[in-house]
């Protein structure tokens, strides 16, 4: 068995990131990549070439020589402004193009990997998703490994310039060339140092960051709108957002002002090394030890190596934080499997006898107290089973083993003895159909959304009408504007678009949630289905319709069903309550009743709503419940 990483946190090493940017890049676009370095690589030497045909120059004119003389370093001044002035344009359009190509590449090879992780751990985990939220700000906007490699390239150019200037400057002042040196040696030790900081800042601030995000969404939301204008906490949730963009901004600011302090003062330092350098030259030009071009030429080495040095050490600076933050798209790219993975799977058996939880145990994490303890269940093939309990009693958590979102911390869960870790899984849930509680609205069109429980109806409207028409939806939808190809959003589209229905449309709930039944429905041929609470939003009648419809076609087929709303339970095969995490009781509505125990409880407790004179003794079970 392969158990792969725990969170998909591992980190890489910098060159081994390095490398993986490298290769990501070349796959990427590798003929822009070829264009763009060579322009980028050549413009190193421009400078050098300028400042020494500067030189040629304006030595062959004081020297009094003529015009056959003074052709060829002229030309070759000309020729370097040319190349300078072409070049920077050609060189930004090849960048700009790396970066869409590499961003398409990037994001795709993310979500894909974000696609593999076949549990919800790591969706749970706040330290992945802050990783997960770095890798696509890194690589969508400007690729983190397209920064690393431009880095590079720079890297390069500046080391072109300074072995040319440097050459220069020794041939006049090997002292000069020594002490331009050691002065450029701190701003790259210092930009290495801030660039470490601003990537820990970047990290630091993740989670103020995205509850601000948490915020602005809810502030913004057609869900939470009716709650926060009818009790006013409109200005209550904005604080909380601003506190914590202040909170990033502090963070960011103190990291700002440090680096004013630290540039500034490599910047006074190179400064005093470029006057005493031209001191120097004037003095030795005085004395008749330099010649004008020689000046020329030093100044503009000694300008030079400093620039270079900066844009080195700035470049270094950068290529360390690039790699940095694309640590986050490596160790989310290259995490390992969460949950334990067979190297050979076993195939799927066709459910013929049942599924049986074996003394299974749950919780989330170690530091996490027991959601399941011990729970023994068998779910016989071809019949239904109710899951009754109070919240947190473990009902929703079962679901979740079952579709093998979560393994069990121990025990098994056995499909026709199969236990199901050994299996694909991708193959156990093409034979599980759902709906959840927190059932997904897709802003796609009506046949789009249905279809998202079986993609190969795409291309069979039959079948999703079919679908739908189960689900007691089917008249509404096809009485929307463009029926069921009708969009389910209002927010794809222009101010100017907004009063006209035919754009798109919003549902109700009850009808969104019957959407969801009808994508259970698609998967008709599955052999298992499992409802969460698949009426929580429908009103009395549909409610009664739906439950009628699933009764019709659950027939023969194994369902797992969880509802508060016990009525709607009491004739299912088998009622199971849980309470506390284990089983506690067992049996149909009839034999439950007659047990007095804690399903009597419950549903003579809510029975008493819908029955007039219902007295004290309500809350006294509902006492005993607890």
């Amino acid at each position: 068995m392969n158990t792969g990483a725990d969170d998909g946190t591992a980190t890489a090493s910098a060159p081994r990131r390095a490398l993986i940017a490298g290769r990501l890049v070349a796959r990427a676009a590798p003929g822009t990549l070829a264009l763009y370095a060579l322009p980028a690589l050549a413009t190193g030497a421009l400078p050098v070439a300028t400042a020494w045909s500067t030189k040629l120059v304006i030595d062959r004119i004081v020297a009094g020589g003529g015009r056959a003389e003074l052709l060829l370093p002229a030309l070759a001044l000309v020729t370097a402004g040319l190349v300078a002035g072409v070049t920077p344009h050609l060189v930004r359009y090849l960048r700009t193009e790396l970066d869409r190509r590499v961003g398409l590449y990037a994001q795709d090879r993310l979500f894909r990997a974000v696609d593999r992780f076949v549990g919800l751990g790591r969706f749970e985990n706040p330290r992945f998703l802050d990783r997960l939220r770095l890798a696509q700000q890194t690589d969508v906007a400007s690729p983190a490994a397209a920064q690393a490699v431009d880095g590079l390239l720079g890297i390069a150019r500046s080391a072109f310039t300074i072995a040319g200037f440097v050459g220069s400057l020794s041939l006049i002042s090997p002292l000069m060339t020594a002490l331009v040196l050691v002065a450029g040696a701190p701003a790259l030790a210092a930009e290495i140092t801030l660039s470490r900081r601003r990537a820990r800042t970047v990290w630091d601030i993740g989670p103020a960051e995205r509850r601000e995000f948490f915020y602005q969404g809810l502030l913004t939301s057609v869900e939470a709108a009716k709650e926060i204008r009818l009790f006013g906490t409109g200005a209550f949730l904005r604080g909380r957002m601003l506190a914590d963009r202040r909170t990033a901004i502090s963070a960011r600011r103190a990291l700002d002002l440090r680096e004013v302090r630290v540039q500034a003062g490599l910047g006074l330092l190179a400064a005093l090394v470029s006057g005493a350098g031209l001191l120097w030259a004037v003095g030795a030009a005085g004395a008749g030890e330099l010649t004008p071009g020689d000046v020329a030429v030093f100044i503009a080495a000694v300008v030079g190596v400093q620039g270079a040095v900066t844009t080195l050490a700035n470049d270094v600076a950068g290529v360390h934080q690039s790699l940095l933050l694309f640590d986050h798209y490596v160790a989310v790219t290259g995490a390992g499997p969460e949950l334990p993975t067979a190297d050979t799977p076993l195939p799927l058996p066709r459910l013929r006898r049942g599924i049986e939880l074996r003394d299974v145990w749950f919780r989330y994490s170690p530091d996490h107290p027991w959601v399941l303890r011990g729970v023994d269940l068998f779910v016989p093939h071809g019949t239904s089973v109710g899951l009754v309990g109070l919240n947190g009693s473990g009902k929703s958590t079962l679901v979740k083993l079952l579709c093998r979102f979560y393994d069990p911390t121990r025990g098994a869960i056995l499909w026709d003895g199969v236990d199901i870790r050994h299996v694909d899984v991708a193959e156990l849930r093409r034979n599980i159909s759902a709906v959840f509680q927190d059932y997904m609205d897709y802003d796609m069109t009506v046949s789009e959304n249905i279809a998202q429980g079986d993609l190969d109806a795409l291309g069979d409207p039959g079948r999703i009408r079919t679908a739908a028409r189960r689900a007691g939806v089917d008249d509404t939808l096809a009485a929307l504007p463009h029926g069921y190809d009708t969009l389910l959003s209002r927010i794809f589209f222009m101010e100017s678009d907004k009063d006209d229905p035919a754009t798109g449309v919003l549902l109700s709930g009850g009808q969104c949630q019957r959407l969801a039944l009808a994508r259970a429905f698609l998967r008709d041929r599955r052999d298992l289905m499992i409802l969460d609470e698949p009426s929580a939003g429908l009103d009395a009648a549909a409610e009664y319709e739906v439950h009628s419809s699933l009764r019709r076609y659950r027939a023969g087929r194994t369902s797992l069903l969880v509802s508060h709303r016990l009525g709607a339970l009491r004739d299912v095969d088998t009622l199971v309550v849980l309470s506390g995490g284990r089983v506690a009781e067992q049996g149909d509505h009839a034999a439950l009743m007659a047990a007095e125990g804690v399903y009597a409880r419950l549903f003579t407790l809510q029975a008493s709503g819908y029955r007039a004179g219902d007295g004290p003794g309500a809350p006294s079970a509902l006492k005993d419940v607890r």
